[in-house]
């Protein structure tokens, strides 16, 4: 008889009622797989994004205009990351899990460990930019258990609980991989644009690692909990950005707010982004970016040094992400209406 295990499976492209709870069954891990059984499952835009279509070329608006106005009946083809999504799906990209079965030809001692899993994948190397991502091209952790190819397992011996592992890989490595592509060092001057949300507030604690002044913008309610994250000024979400005054600014909200972000950037500085939420469409002035020197980074694939960097952070005590609340995964709903509320700082971890 079949094993079965509990999944929040996304039907298609729509709203929430594309979401159920279901019983499917058990993945068995094929050569060079492991299974994991879920401990804790962080949320992303991501996710929602990904049930939107809102990767796809036809959407010109923030998430939020596109939550508002679903009701079911959209379709796009082209609304995943890469190939077209494979509905249905088991999404969730953030996995902290145990190591419960391994298949053929992998170490039997990831038994038992407790992992994190590197969701953005690079199958042919990492010469080319070519990447695959869990709950996105294929089933991912909002599960009770998820197989993953076994190189992409990293153990984590820490004190930490399991939400607090599970809020880290896609937030945290998206974070990394924009900071070290933009080469941020000590002293230098950092503008983090969304610094309450998962990736910002992961960019806030990153950048202040390394040594960085980091300037981060977020709405006034969320001043304090962001400062003790590590920043070291905060400006009010929509107030005026001094021009030229930052070396790099990481800006994964695009929209309406792009071009005062580019003016802040200095001479010789870089933008560098990997998220659109508040639109991906924005005005550019072409002549501020020359002028200027300024280097436009894209980011989405993780480069290699990436996840053993954070694996190493956590380690050493040099990091922890602020999981703002859990939720049972039944409760997937509720949980992506209250973070589409942006009220909270951090994390949203769902547990299965």
């Amino acid at each position: 008889m079949t094993r079965t295990m509990i999944a929040a499976v996304t039907l298609g492209n729509g709203g929430f009622e594309m979401i159920e709870i279901q019983q499917v069954p058990i993945p068995i891990p094929a050569a060079g797989e492991v299974r994991l059984k879920v401990l804790a499952a962080g949320m992303n835009n991501t996710e929602i994004n990904t049930r939107l279509g809102w990767y796809s070329t036809d959407v010109e608006v923030s998430t939020d205009a596109v939550a508002g106005a679903t009701d079911g009946t959209v379709q796009r083809e082209d609304g995943g990351w890469n190939e077209p999504t494979p509905w249905p799906l088991i999404q969730g990209t953030d996995c902290c899990g145990i190591v419960d079965e391994v298949g053929q030809g992998v170490d039997p001692a990831l038994l038992g460990k407790r992992v994190i899993v590197r969701a953005c994948m690079r199958p042919k190397g990492y010469d080319t930019m070519h990447n695959v991502w869990m709950a996105s091209d294929f089933d991912g952790a909002f599960a009770e258990y998820v197989k993953v190819p076994a190189s992409e397992v990293f153990p984590v011996e820490c004190d930490w609980t399991d939400a607090e592992l599970g809020a880290i890989p896609c937030a945290y490595a998206t974070a990394e991989n924009m900071i070290q592509r933009a080469g941020i060092r000590s002293g230098d001057r950092v503008l983090v644009t969304g610094a309450s949300g998962g990736t910002g507030s992961a960019s806030v604690q990153l950048a202040a690692r390394r040594g960085a002044h980091v300037v981060a913008m977020a709405s006034q309610s969320k001043f304090e909990e962001v400062r003790a994250l590590g920043a070291h000024e905060l400006v009010e979400r929509g107030d005026a950005l001094e021009p030229e005054s930052c070396d790099v600014v990481i800006d994964n909200v695009a929209g309406p707010g792009f071009p005062a972000a580019l003016e802040a950037v200095r001479r010789g500085g870089c933008l560098v982004t990997s998220g659109a939420i508040a639109g991906p469409i924005v005005d550019l002035d072409v002549r501020t970016l020359y002028l200027r020197d300024i280097r436009l980074i894209g980011s989405t694939a993780w480069d290699e040094p990436v996840f053993p960097n954070l694996v190493g952070y956590i380690e050493r005590g040099e990091i922890r992400p602020r999981v703002a609340k859990t939720f049972p995964l039944t409760d997937i709903v509720a949980a992506q209406q209250e973070f589409l509320r942006k009220a909270h700082v951090g994390k949203f971890v769902l547990i299965p």
